[in-house]
């Protein structure tokens, strides 16, 4: 697009193909993440949902990423014109370098809005690191378009230069993004979307994305498993409870408010089983809570819905031993001056999943939410049993026990839309009043 033009309210300048020079920032701000997917994994471990076959895009996982471009969607919780992201390759086994990397304001399917791309600097990222990329301007926000973009998609592309290796990837996103074939080292650099044939519905490399916002800001971070990851909820329809509730936020007039999903699907307190090598469900809460929750930024308040994995019918944890561990880990978390909110966990009994839904694991839940309730272990605490649970049958309400990603009949443990609805009104009854006068942990 030659010249400038006007989208949505937004000025958009002919094309970019270098960075714009980062003017000094605004002294009253500071780095908030806005959007996150947590690293699991190397590439095929974990538990994509309605993943389209990926034996093209990635022939030999030894190899990875082979010459060839991604395109990966995010969708910001809040906006700024100064922006950063974080390249992860934790599970990789040689250094990853990427090429023609930029971003850009998304236009549908793997195309972006012409002229929106904004270059940054080749990046080296070490393997078994990750790193943050340089801040850079993007010239077609201005600050008083902010609340236009709400809902709004970030592509991020980039070029794998040589062979990745095993790649980092958070599998189940519940979005699409898109990869080019192997050998494809243009597709990053075009704004159109002929170069990306292959879709996917994880998230590659990307696992952080900061915005320059003003100190008032902060993000609210969902630290979880398949419950927050969004299992049962619509592909590309933006309603996993953490959706909902940055909606109701923004509604609400929270400007000053992002909701950062960090949930993995499988993910435990404190397994995984011993073993089990490199385990679907990434590593344990304990161990990821300083990445995903203490390396991310501008943090205030976590939300911790974890535990129904740890008390699998197969073995499992008794509940003492991860009401313990969560202890632990929330003391961590409080001693850095964060506000932690906590749930008891909803029913997953008569749950068609293997190792869920027997009467084992149900006692061990029910053992855990005595503890939340009991208090003291966190801050405060949304009672989620009673928000999704049947007190008559013991198990997940009916109106919540479906399949919205692929139709069909639930697996009794994972809520469908309505049932993430259900929890982000539940939750945001709690995580949107404002604080008590003097917190400085604020809202």
């Amino acid at each position: 697009m030659a010249g400038r033009g006007r989208l949505s309210g937004l000025a958009v300048p002919g094309p970019a193909t270098g960075p714009v020079p980062d003017p000094d920032p605004d002294p009253d701000g500071h780095w908030v993440t806005v959007w996150a997917a947590s690293a699991q994994a190397a590439y095929p471990v974990g538990s994509p949902i309605a993943q389209p076959p990926l034996d093209a895009a990635l022939p030999d996982t030894t190899r990875g990423l082979a010459d060839q471009s991604l395109r990966m969607l995010l969708r910001p919780g809040l906006w700024s014109s100064r922006v950063r992201l974080r390249l992860s390759h934790v599970f990789g086994d040689r250094p990853l370098v990427l090429r023609d990397l930029g971003v850009a304001l998304h236009l549908g399917g793997g195309a972006l809005v012409p002229g929106s791309r904004v270059g940054l600097p080749d990046q080296v990222v070490a393997a078994g690191q990750s790193t943050w990329t340089p801040p850079v301007v993007l010239p077609w926000l201005r600050s008083a378009d902010a609340t236009l973009m709400q809902g709004r998609a970030l592509a991020v592309s980039a070029r794998v230069d040589g062979a990745s290796g095993p790649v980092t990837w958070h599998a189940k996103s519940m979005a699409t993004s898109y990869l080019s074939a192997p050998g494809d080292r243009d597709a990053a650099g075009r704004d159109d979307a002929f170069g990306f044939p292959h879709g996917t519905t994880s998230t590659f490399v990307v696992d952080a994305f900061d915005a320059w916002l003003p100190r008032s800001a902060s993000a609210f971070v969902a630290f979880g498993d398949s419950l927050t990851d969004g299992t049962g909820t619509t592909l590309n329809g933006h309603d996993r409870w953490t959706d909902v509730l940055q909606r109701e936020a923004w509604r609400s007039g929270r400007g000053d408010l992002a909701i950062v999903n960090a949930g993995i699907g499988g993910n435990q307190v404190i397994g995984p089983p011993p073993g089990s090598g490199s385990w679907r469900g990434g590593p344990c809460a304990v161990a990821r809570v300083a990445r995903d929750v203490l390396g991310l930024s501008g943090v205030r308040t976590v939300f911790w819905l974890q535990g129904i994995n740890d008390f699998s019918d197969n073995g499992g944890a008794e509940a003492v031993a991860v009401a313990e561990a969560v202890a632990a880990t929330v003391g961590r978390l409080l001693g850095q001056g964060l506000r932690v909110i906590g749930a008891t966990l909803p029913s997953a009994l008569g749950a068609t999943r293997p190792g869920h839904g027997g009467a084992l694991q149900d006692a061990r839940r029910r053992a855990f939410n005595e503890v939340v309730r009991r208090g003291g272990l966190f801050d405060e605490f949304v009672d989620l049993d009673r928000c999704l649970s049947d007190a008559r049958t013991g198990r997940l309400h009916t109106d919540f026990d479906g399949d919205d990603t692929l139709g069909g009949p639930g697996d009794g443990i994972h809520p469908n839309r309505a049932g993430h609805a259900a929890m982000a009104r539940c939750i945001g009854a709690t995580c949107l009043a404002p604080a008590a006068p003097g917190d400085p942990r604020g809202p």
